[in-house]
């Protein structure tokens, strides 16, 4: 009885987890894929992976594990959302990947790299090159 009690505690937990959290996160996936259905499935695959992960995330923080596993998925299929909508449309998938991760969810060049699996220096340029381009285009 005593595991079904906690079971049922660690699926409170993850419901309020997401309650809290899913909006930003779908945020995020629509500012990197561009379309909304792909967004939905790429976030729906993150929260997956997150809950199946759930008991072993104790002390971690559950918004960077599911942000990563959000970030990776994406890159990972990266060359099914070239294009889409939006004001990122124009960026290949490695610079809104970075653009997002640094700007709009403030991650630092360390951490994002580290993520990524690239170096500093990588991050950087692409981050530089996005911000850009964006402000060409805003020129135009």
């Amino acid at each position: 009885m005593r595991a079904v009690d906690q079971q049922a505690g660690s699926y409170a937990e993850f419901e309020a987890f997401v309650a809290g959290a899913a909006g930003r996160l779908l945020h995020v996936a629509l500012l990197l894929t561009g379309e909304p259905e792909s967004a939905r499935r790429l976030l729906a695959g993150a929260l997956a992976r997150t809950y199946a992960n759930w008991r072993r995330l104790r002390g971690d923080d559950p918004y960077d594990f599911t942000r990563r596993e959000l970030c990776t998925a994406f890159a990972r299929t990266a060359w099914r959302h070239h294009g889409g909508a939006g004001v990122l449309a124009r960026l290949s998938p490695p610079e809104r990947l970075v653009l997002v991760l640094r700007l709009y969810e403030g991650v630092a060049e360390e951490v994002a790299a580290a993520q990524l699996g690239m170096p500093v220096e990588r991050v950087r340029v692409l981050c530089n090159r996005a911000v850009a381009a964006l402000r060409n285009r805003e020129a135009a």
